[in-house]
């Protein structure tokens, strides 16, 4: 498949010499920008946690099989209803995160003191990555997305991220991502005994205030 490299992340501080960092990848045809707004909606309600470096990664340029080959920015193909998930192009987009949270440690902000987030396709990023990183996370969060490679999760998560805090929110509205395959992410992380906490909105495939509010609330509990 041709892809186009992606740009360089977008970075977003609330203050100088940030002490943690949120990982926040876009959805489908997105990119680095589509949550930039919410920082300036999180700001009052993360200052007691002190400053905090927002990075915004954006996806490749790629053709996406179920939008007609069209090439857009995607961080894996999506095949189309009842065929195989894109393997190698989750795994090479978990790669580059993995790459993003190794030079936060070498900017000084330890995993510990970091978030990944995302939002669909970016929710899927998150979880695919964030399970399987090898030091633990202050948190994982979830947003209107699913589990992919869902029957690799038990083998091939990794045991320092157990205990992560996992925030997962959808849209009881939502058509795109319907809400069972949330459910079902839902449902097998907590057979796998993770921590989840969970939130339905009356919603599309999109994000409320109320749910900026509960994430700005789930940051404050993990980073604090």
């Amino acid at each position: 498949m041709n892809t186009t490299a992606s740009r360089p992340p977008i970075e977003i501080e609330t203050g100088p010499d940030p002490r943690a960092t949120v990982l926040l990848m876009h959805g489908l045809g997105a990119d680095g920008n589509d949550f930039v707004p919410i920082v300036r909606e999180m700001k009052e309600a993360l200052a007691p946690i002190g400053p905090v470096r927002f990075v915004f990664p954006n996806a490749p340029v790629q053709p996406v099989t179920i939008n007609g080959g069209y090439a857009m920015p995607a961080w894996y193909d999506i095949l189309g209803p009842g065929r195989p998930e894109d393997e190698a192009g989750l795994r090479q987009s978990m790669a580059t995160l993995e790459g993003l949270l190794a030079r936060e440690r070498e900017r000084g902000i330890p995993s510990e003191r970091t978030v990944i987030a995302g939002f669909s396709q970016g929710c899927a990023m998150a979880l695919l990555t964030g399970l399987r990183h090898a030091s633990p996370l202050a948190g994982i969060v979830g947003l209107s997305g699913y589990l992919p490679l869902a029957d690799r999760t038990a083998a091939e998560r990794h045991p320092a991220n157990q205990a992560t805090p996992i925030f997962l929110a959808h849209g009881t509205r939502d058509n795109v991502v319907v809400l069972p395959r949330a459910e079902h992410a839902r449902d097998t992380l907590l057979g796998l005994g993770h921590a989840v906490e969970w939130h339905a909105y009356p919603m599309e495939h999109s994000v409320c205030m109320e749910e900026i509010g509960d994430i700005a609330a789930f940051l404050q509990r993990v980073l604090a």
